[in-house]
């Protein structure tokens, strides 16, 4: 039960000159003397599917222990403190980028559908949208789709199936991909616009500094008439705001103009690893405004050639995942693996802090952390590195879970709807659902 001075809508915004700003669930978006879970308010399930390519050195990934995990080795370790709510799989397989294995794994990762051969898409609805159009439809994006890069190198397309599956994880249809979004400022943006279209939003871009600026007046008088624990949340979410707005005109600011800066990437400038953490903190935003409820996010392109010198491994990533089972780049690529997990895992800390109705916005989301290739030399999708990880209370958790050989992945993907609340049938080449989850 709460009590509070006034009443605010969920769909409650901050309006200034061409802007609005969503907010986060409030105690005064509660009606009062409202039980929580006869409100909008109660627990709602979040899903985020991250996609890593290039597969995982296997016993760099695999935990240590059947049934109850034991301990993690390199390239999990990250997620130590989440151990209670991380589910690893074993003997999971994906058929459906047998082929072209660059140009088809991405496309394929969350529909386990086996593309026709042809130069425009046609493959299946991914999972991230069947989830979309159950839970998605009542936030202003059903749903969000990130990435860092936006092409990898050469196998990224394909004589036979074009170049539809290699630079997306979400299909909205058979034959709709769904773009992702590369650039933190247009994601920023989107979340947050100014303006009604393209041409409203550059004016006002150039007109004015920060959308806070624009929304000030409004969020000075809500902080005046919300109670003592709303007016905290306020604080921190503006604050968050006004941070990634102070990251973004960083990176613009820049003077680059006596750097000699390679072709690739082309789609910005600033370091990868301030990329990726910034475009983690965009989604943890979104999450915290009701902007969406469910995101897929590609932390690296399919044929990546990013490289890492900012965590001393100074290959590009796709030459570095052909190893040849020689032990020096084995060790350089799990560590370049285990980054990855290190900032989903800081993505993580960001939602165990962050309210959200009678729990914290990690206790109400589950995600599937993965790729759809195994071993990155061999060039195969079996046995897949497969993990799901949050806190939603359908989910045990703390398990490595071993399933018969050959596992279909889409048994994986059925199970996630299924105990999100999602009726699904079938999925993919799916055979049911794992009970033991």
């Amino acid at each position: 039960m709460f009590v509070t001075k006034k009443h605010l809508t969920r769909r409650t915004v901050l309006r200034g000159a061409g802007a609005a700003l969503a907010l986060p669930l409030l105690d005064a978006m509660i009606p009062a003397r409202t039980a929580l879970a006869d409100t909008a308010a109660k627990a709602t399930p979040h899903l985020g599917f991250i996609y890593f390519p290039h597969g995982a050195v296997q016993d760099k990934w695999t935990p240590n222990g059947v049934g109850k995990i034991e301990s993690f080795n390199d390239i999990l370790k990250p997620l130590d403190a989440y151990k209670s709510m991380t589910t690893v799989f074993s003997n999971i397989e994906n058929q459906a980028p047998v082929g072209p294995v660059h140009a088809l794994s991405p496309g394929t990762w969350l529909n386990c559908v086996h593309p026709a051969i042809s130069q425009d898409p046609h493959a299946g609805t991914t999972v991230d949208q069947i989830a979309a159009e159950h839970i998605g439809q009542d936030t202003p994006l059903p749903s969000l789709e990130v990435a860092t890069e936006n092409h990898g190198g050469g196998g990224f397309c394909d004589r036979d199936y074009g170049c539809s599956y290699a630079g997306t994880i979400s299909f909205r249809s058979p034959t709709t991909p769904l773009p992702m979004e590369t650039d933190p400022r247009k994601l920023f943006m989107r979340l947050f616009g100014q303006g009604d279209n393209a041409a409203d939003r550059t004016r006002l871009s150039h007109q004015y500094a920060s959308l806070l600026d624009m929304v000030g007046n409004e969020a000075k008088d809500l902080q005046r008439v919300v109670g003592r624990s709303d007016q905290a949340m306020l604080s921190d979410y503006l604050e968050s705001v006004r941070e990634i707005e102070r990251r973004i005109q960083k990176m613009e600011a820049r003077d680059l103009s006596k750097v000699n800066i390679p072709d690739a990437p082309k789609e910005g400038t600033e370091p990868f690893n301030q990329r990726i953490e910034l475009m983690f903190d965009l989604v943890a935003l979104a999450y915290q405004a009701n902007m969406t409820r469910i995101f897929t996010f590609m932390v690296a392109a399919e044929v990546s050639g990013q490289t890492y010198t900012f965590i001393g491994v100074p290959d590009a990533f796709h030459p570095l995942s052909h190893h040849n089972n020689e032990a020096g780049k084995m060790e350089r690529l799990a560590k370049v693996q285990a980054y990855h997990t290190q900032v989903f895992a800081k993505f993580l800390d960001k939602l165990a802090k962050m309210p959200d109705g009678d729990g914290t916005m990690l206790e109400h989301s589950l995600f599937l952390y993965g790729s759809n290739m195994a071993n990155s030399n061999a060039h195969n999708h079996y046995p897949l590195p497969t993990s799901m990880v949050g806190g939603w209370k359908t989910v045990k958790g703390g398990q490595h879970i071993v399933p018969p050989e050959h596992t279909p992945l889409a048994n994986v993907l059925l199970t996630m709807l299924d105990r999100v609340g999602i009726p699904q049938d079938k999925l993919g080449d799916s055979t049911g659902k794992l009970l033991e989850v």
